[in-house]
């Protein structure tokens, strides 16, 4: 039963295919080399002070919780066809030219859902308040956004595809 106003996740094509990539490699390869190492564990007998047997006990763990995470990601998952992204104003799955007004420099961006962020890739989430408030402005607005590090103004030079 699905919870009531359960969150979405919103991801790219590109970040679908490697969160489905990613379970596919865990629960394929993954699950098969930790299975190994402690079928070999256990093959050496006395298991109460075995580091290999607990290290591997580790390993599984941590991949099971990481296959249920994905498995919870993509079954409540919307898909942005970054082909058919309106470039009009800055939304998810668009790249956006920015002039940072502070430093007078030029940024790049992708807008992308929280789970696919990362910004040392320049794909910041919709969620930041940096994607936050650029979402929805248009070629030259200027945007004033409040960060922990002070105040930012960027202004909107191009709005893409970022299949393009």
């Amino acid at each position: 039963m699905e919870e009531q106003g359960e969150k979405k996740t919103i991801l790219t094509y590109e970040g679908l295919r490697q969160y489905e990539e990613e379970l596919h490699h865990l629960k394929v390869v993954r699950r098969q080399d930790v299975a190994q190492k402690l079928k070999e564990a256990r093959a050496q007998g006395d298991l109460s002070e075995n580091a290999e047997y607990d290290a591997a006990k580790d390993e599984q763990r941590d991949i099971e919780a990481r296959i249920e995470e994905l498995e919870n990601i993509l079954k409540n998952v919307e898909v942005v066809v970054e082909d058919e992204v309106e470039v009009d104003k800055i939304n998810i799955g668009c790249k956006v030219l920015l002039r940072d007004m502070l430093d007078d420099e030029d940024l790049e961006y992708k807008i992308v859902g929280s789970t696919e962020a990362d910004s040392l890739q320049g794909k910041i989430s919709n969620e930041s308040p940096v994607g936050k408030a650029l979402i929805g402005a248009k070629v030259g607005e200027t945007i004033t956004i409040e960060t922990p590090a002070g105040e930012v103004r960027y202004k909107v030079l191009e709005i893409l595809r970022s299949a393009s």
